[in-house]
């Protein structure tokens, strides 16, 4: 029975990292209005003001989802039902679940801001579109791609080895500032090279929840992870970097950095 457990767990952590990933995927596609049936500014539009009530109640379901469900209140609750090792399993599903209806349900506002019509602009700009989801996903790999998303967690469980967390690093871009990952995310949502109200709309409410989210993410990672965390968080800016003379001094600490988590 314990075999069969441990193998159940293992594909359930790997079904619920595909169905991100494919999630994943199809929003480069939903942004960035490639290749997929379904973008945001694709579809019929209906009433500026139903569609725009619609969409922002999709934005503040995912928002409420991804909020909540990463509080440690709420980790302990949920690990009362789901065993430990498909805590971020579960989160990693309700959160691609979230971001799936939003995706289906969005109504188009499909009124046009500005467009880029030169074809080198467009393709400078959309590659710096793309550039966005490259950093999202670069900055994850950083702190630990496969804990964040929760596989590490299922093979250690079905190795029966206990989960220890990961040691608190800044590699790389997290010498220089605290969110790489929201950085990348709010370059994918904001340089497009055709914005439309909708677009619009989308790109200021993940902003703005991004924003919001911060402080709370960082007011976690402080308590879980003490004065290393709180040290490299005072001198380290959120979003753009400080350049100074000389090197600048490595933190010395022992937890993970995560964000998102």
């Amino acid at each position: 029975m314990e075999t069969i457990f441990r193998i159940g767990v293992v594909i359930y952590g790997a079904i619920c990292y595909a169905i991100f990933f494919m999630t994943f995927l199809f929003l480069i596609g939903f942004v960035g209005n490639f290749v997929v049936p379904k973008t945001i500014d694709s579809g019929v539009t209906g009433p500026f003001a139903w569609s725009l009530l619609v969409d922002l109640g999709l934005l503040a379901l995912f928002g409420l989802q991804h909020s909540v469900m990463a509080r440690p209140g709420f980790k302990r609750w949920l690990t009362r039902f789901v065993p430990q090792a498909l805590e971020r399993s579960t989160y990693v599903l309700a959160s691609s679940v979230a971001l799936i209806l939003l995706m289906w349900g969005w109504q188009p506002l499909a009124s046009p801001i500005f467009s880029v019509e030169n074809s080198i602009a467009w393709g400078v700009v959309t590659g710096i579109h793309l550039l966005g989801y490259g950093i999202v996903l670069y900055s994850t790999f950083l702190i630990d791609h496969f804990d964040l998303f929760g596989l590490r967690q299922v093979v250690l469980r079905a190795m029966r080895r206990p989960y220890t967390e990961k040691r608190f690093v800044t590699p790389s871009v997290y010498k220089l500032i605290r969110h790489p990952l929201y950085v990348g995310w709010m370059m994918a949502f904001w340089v497009t090279p055709a914005m439309t109200v909708g677009h619009f709309v989308f790109a200021a409410v993940m902003t703005g929840y991004i924003l919001m989210a911060i402080p709370l993410e960082e007011r976690d990672l402080s308590n879980a992870l003490g004065e290393p965390y709180k040290s490299w968080r005072q001198r380290t800016p959120a979003f753009l970097p400080r350049f100074r003379g000389g090197r600048a001094s490595q933190p010395k600490a022992t937890s993970a950095v995560g964000e998102a988590r």
